[in-house]
């Protein structure tokens, strides 16, 4: 599990205990749920890259949407050239699918695909995904991009359950003597 090794954000570890028994359903139980913090659409990674994101968080479980799932969307971009576009799972765990891109981009097989930070669900920089297919055809405006998940979605078992600053600085509010009404503008007579 190095990869909390590159993380700045704050993480606890969760293991996966249940797997969705429904073949077009791409989800996962983990022993982490809200008693340890856990909110709907934290980030969800393995030892190698993103896994998913949570979808539904119970006391002592939380099940996981994993972005192989067919309505599973994560904006990357690629390492080299910082080029922004869309990853889509598609319902096969060894492949995702770079949308809309145009023929003139420049993208090539083997470029890390990373989370960009964009629409705010999924923190900068980590690991989705390793372009390794590129097929363009006569006439159409956007290239067909097959790219292969970092994250071992069929075979990982631990997890981590990433915690962004803006999810601590709530926790931080919440727990301080004062309640979450700590430095309001209000108390320090700022109107």
């Amino acid at each position: 599990m190095n990869s909390s090794e590159v993380l700045d954000d704050r993480v606890i570890v969760g293991e996966i205990v249940g797997v969705s028994p429904d073949p077009f359903s791409h989800e996962v139980v983990i022993n982490k749920g809200s008693r340890d913090g856990v909110v709907v659409g934290q980030a969800i990674l393995d030892a190698n890259g993103l896994m998913g994101q949570v979808q539904q968080a119970s006391s002592f479980t939380s099940r996981v949407l994993l972005v192989s799932d067919s309505s599973h969307a994560v904006p990357v971009e690629v390492v080299r050239n910082g080029l922004r576009a869309i990853l889509l799972g598609n319902g096969d765990t060894s492949a995702l699918e770079l949308v809309h891109v145009p023929d003139t981009a420049d993208i090539r097989e083997g470029d890390l695909l990373v989370s960009s930070g964009l629409g705010g669900r999924f923190p900068k920089g980590y690991p989705v995904a390793e372009v390794d297919q590129i097929s363009k055809e006569p006439g159409e405006p956007f290239v067909k991009i097959r790219a292969t998940p970092m994250a071992e979605l069929n075979r990982s078992r631990l997890v981590l359950v990433v915690f962004s600053p803006e999810q601590d600085a709530t926790d931080d509010a919440e727990s301080s003597p004062e309640g979450s009404d700590a430095g309001s503008p209000e108390q320090d007579g700022v109107r």
